[in-house]
């Protein structure tokens, strides 16, 4: 009985995971038919759609999924989706920042609004936290990729606005505006990067003890799963205990 169960338990784990994976390619699918529509089907003429198709990558996603969200976004059927961002606050005074993309604005709120009231946060007024927040681009490179002094001097060649390198990567810094002009001259230089994006990096972070930091970690799953939201930003730390306990 015992190995049966145990057998269950990993079933069930694959299926939570199998689960997961099908909602994140779906958003990330959404993303790249939004970017496709609002600007050029091709991802060398279009920084968002780039972005979005970099970011699909790096997920493992199939390549003929990203094709047949690009090609959804040129049929006249194409759903049309509205960007929104909330703002608010989970427990411990952490700001948090969440981006949707949605079909009903009326169905988005509420249910954004119901899951910061159950996870013991508040929505708040839209400009509430953002200030506590920049926004800005970043590229992500392995750190096998370069030395910390190559990334660096390559960054400011490239144009780029701050670099910050360890054992897990090299994240560049750079102005909503230079995103593409850095990303793309980066990649001459060291291949593609795991990751390029638009996103709101905290100016300042709280540090929060393990009772709030779980409470801030179980309001960020939850509005991860809603199936509008496509990011989730906030400005708090945590022990790595925590992390490693809440991850397991």
């Amino acid at each position: 009985m015992a190995g049966h169960s145990q057998f269950k338990n990993i079933m069930h784990k694959k299926g939570r995971a199998d689960k997961a994976r099908s909602k994140l390619f779906s958003k990330l699918a959404r993303e790249i038919t939004v970017a496709a529509k609002l600007g050029l089907p091709d991802p060398a003429h279009n920084p968002r759609l780039r972005a979005a198709v970099l970011a699909a990558r790096s997920e493992n996603m199939p390549k003929e999924n990203i094709e047949r969200a690009i090609r959804k976004s040129q049929g006249g059927d194409a759903e049309s989706y509205d960007e929104i961002r909330y703002e608010g606050y989970a427990p411990g005074g952490v700001a948090i920042i969440v981006e949707a993309l949605t079909d009903n604005r009326n169905r988005t709120a509420g249910e954004v609004r119901a899951i910061f009231s159950k996870n013991g946060g508040t929505l708040a007024e839209t400009g509430a936290v953002s200030y506590l927040f920049s926004h800005v681009g970043i590229v992500e490179f392995d750190a096998k990729v370069a030395g910390a002094d190559a990334m660096l001097e390559a960054a400011i060649e490239a144009g780029a606005e701050d670099v910050v390198s360890g054992d897990d990567g090299h994240q560049v810094y750079t102005t909503p505006e230079s995103l593409n002009d850095v990303a793309r001259a980066l990649e001459s230089k060291f291949g593609e990067p795991r990751k390029t994006a638009l996103i709101w990096k905290p100016q300042t972070t709280v540090v929060v003890d393990d009772e709030a930091g779980e409470k801030v970690l179980k309001l960020i799953d939850a509005l991860d799963e809603s199936d509008d939201v496509q990011n989730v930003y906030a400005n708090f730390e945590i022990s790595e205990a925590l992390l490693q306990k809440m991850s397991a």
